[in-house]
């Protein structure tokens, strides 16, 4: 793996995104295979699905979300619609603190990315509702913290940059 990159995305209602930093891992896997699923499920996370990213701004109240590149790349914006963009390629990696909005602009065609959730957690599909915004930014806030980090197990980058 090369790096981890952290990314600070703050607060833009209706999207109450984190204080805890998205982890990007850049190059996870150089090879032929990005066996992101394998690694997910052995670093203890859970609810594993293979798919693309839903192509509007949507957050998880209730989940930190791992997705994992295994083929591809994608242009995706994270924070809702006044947010940052990245791009991502076979074998990057990305870790999403509960509240953090995310949409896919733009990818190729055999885009394909690895999703799951700590331990206990299953997301929950919120697109930006504003009557419901504190009662949702309440609840990402308060999602526990997971116990491992996706990509480099116990320890790793979530026991660094994840501390509240």
């Amino acid at each position: 793996m090369k790096q981890v990159s952290t990314l600070y995305i703050k607060e833009l209602p209706p999207f109450p995104n984190s204080a805890l930093p998205v982890l990007v891992y850049q190059q996870v896997y150089e090879g032929q295979d990005a066996p992101f699923e394998n690694l997910f499920r052995q670093n203890g996370w859970t609810g594993l699905w293979v798919n693309g990213v839903y192509n509007f701004h949507h957050y998880h109240a209730k989940a930190h979300e791992a997705l994992g590149c295994i083929s591809g790349w994608a242009r995706l914006k994270l924070g809702g619609p006044e947010g940052v963009e990245v791009r991502v390629e076979k074998g990057d990696a990305v870790l999403l603190p509960a509240g953090v909005g995310h949409q896919l602009i733009k990818a190729s065609g055999d885009f394909q990315v690895v999703g799951a959730y700590p331990k206990g957690q299953s997301p929950d599909l919120q697109r930006g509702d504003t009557r419901e915004y504190e009662r949702l930014k309440a609840a990402a806030k308060a999602a526990r913290l997971p116990d491992t980090d996706p990509v480099m197990g116990i320890g790793g980058a979530v026991a660094e940059y994840w501390q509240q």
